[in-house]
């Protein structure tokens, strides 16, 4: 797997989770985050006397970090804050706004998932008819933005609020399928 190099603050703990019964003298900060390529929920701890803003871009690669100490692995979807549960929706539309290029990438590429079903079909408000017609469409020509995508498929809803809807519901454990979230 793909080693996350960035990711986006959603929640800053200076001193640690609540419900975390060591003395508090023990106690290390916590940054909760959403990883910007593998789009997966991260637990990371800051380098000492470092503070960080939600909505921050932290690196998390090889070499030197500036902000984060080390990466305590994925974040269970029940340990996030109710602030960074809030701030979840913003950040990943933010992402899918951003990189364009790769998810109408997945609206030109998705194969069928069974001979019943398609994975176009997982999008919330996407249903047979959509499907059929994006299919349609983009074997005549690939989809190039999500405009494109928009004028060319008849009352389409908006895929920028439609592949966000989705990446949340899998980051919090409620879909089957993962499409886009690394867990």
């Amino acid at each position: 797997m793909d080693k996350e190099e960035y990711a986006v603050v959603l929640d800053f703990l200076p001193h640690g989770y609540p419900f975390d019964n060591t003395p508090s003298f023990k106690k290390t900060a916590i940054v909760q985050a959403i990883g910007k390529t593998q789009l997966s929920l991260l637990e990371l701890v800051p380098k000492k006397d470092i503070t960080v803003q939600i909505h921050d871009e932290v690196y998390l690669g090889e070499g030197k970090r500036d902000h984060i100490h080390h990466i305590n692995g994925k974040l269970d979807p029940n340990k996030l804050t109710a602030t960074a549960r809030a701030e979840l929706e913003m950040v990943v539309k933010e992402i899918v706004t951003k990189e364009e290029a790769r998810f109408v990438d997945f609206f030109n590429k998705s194969p069928p998932l069974t001979t019943r079903m398609h994975t176009l079909e997982l999008l919330p408000g996407l249903g047979k008819k959509h499907m059929w017609e994006i299919v349609e469409e983009r074997r005549i020509e690939p989809f190039k933005s999500y405009e494109d995508l928009r004028k060319r498929v008849n009352l389409m809803p908006d895929p920028i609020k439609i592949v966000s809807k989705r990446i949340v519901s899998e980051l919090l454990g409620a879909e089957k399928y993962s499409l886009f979230a690394k867990k």
